[in-house]
């Protein structure tokens, strides 16, 4: 199959954790729109980089292994990106700590998983921003997009360091989009409700919790998947949402209205 043709021919999108769960999905519906892809993940980026070459052509994505809390790592992505592409015009920061957590209690959170989730959720997005922007501020052009959550909206049990960071992703792109929009860039936040992704289905213990709650709260009453989200991520990434910046677009059938 040879080269897409779509509303985003001639970008390049970069995605964390773009190699499996939601991610998967947004690399491949990038892939779709014509973008070239580079997908950032800690594990399987190769893998998933040469699917989507396979499916669009040779050049298609680039996979690059990476711990996205850490700098040098982030800062190396970014160059062997721009060296590979010459250019990042999409960034979507996906990667976050979530289908591995159990529920647990407020108070029994050890520090340690406390301060990784904040280190991926939340340094994550900023360390990415860091390095590509500057380049974005260079060319006066850019769509950042980071992915938070419905649950800082209307709160949950259990799943308190996750909420947390999800709430500071929508302060991160209120004051980012201040920042930026001197050069053009636009940052927003996709904000999906309970989506029943691959790597979320492992874990049997949070999808029993939530599932038919979620449901039960949404207007549209039915389960979720990543492809409800793929409309309203094409949207941000494309020129179709040029004058729309430091927004939070909520993707969750209707549970929690804006």
């Amino acid at each position: 199959m040879g080269p897409t043709a779509g509303r985003l021919n001639g970008k390049v999108a970069l995605v964390t954790g773009g190699a499996c769960g939601i991610g998967r999905h947004y690399s491949e519906a990038l892939a779709r729109e014509g973008a070239k892809l580079v997908v950032a993940d800690i594990a399987q980026a190769e893998a998933a980089a040469q699917a989507l070459c396979e499916a669009h052509g040779p050049g298609a994505a680039l996979g690059l292994t990476t711990d996205v809390s850490d700098e040098a790592a982030v800062r190396g992505v970014v160059q062997q990106a721009l060296t590979h592409h010459g250019r990042i015009d999409v960034l979507v920061n996906n990667a976050a700590v979530l289908a591995s957590l159990p529920m647990t209690p407020a108070t029994e959170w050890s520090t340690d998983t406390w301060d990784r989730v904040m280190a991926v959720n939340v340094r994550g997005p900023f360390l990415l921003v860091k390095h590509v922007a500057p380049h974005m501020i260079e060319r006066k052009s850019g769509k950042i997009i980071n992915v938070g959550s419905t649950s800082t909206a209307r709160g949950g049990t259990g799943m308190l360091p996750y909420i947390t960071s999800k709430g500071a992703i929508t302060a991160f792109t209120r004051a980012l989009s201040r920042e930026l929009g001197a050069w053009n860039i636009c940052v927003n936040t996709l904000s999906p409700g309970f989506i029943l992704s691959d790597t979320l289905l492992k874990n049997e213990q949070h999808v029993s919790a939530v599932r038919e709650r979620a449901v039960a709260n949404r207007a549209l009453q039915r389960d979720a998947f990543p492809p409800d989200l793929i409309g309203a991520l094409v949207f941000l990434a494309s020129s179709d949402s040029d004058f729309v910046t430091g927004q939070t677009l909520v993707v969750d059938g209707g549970s929690v209205n804006t």
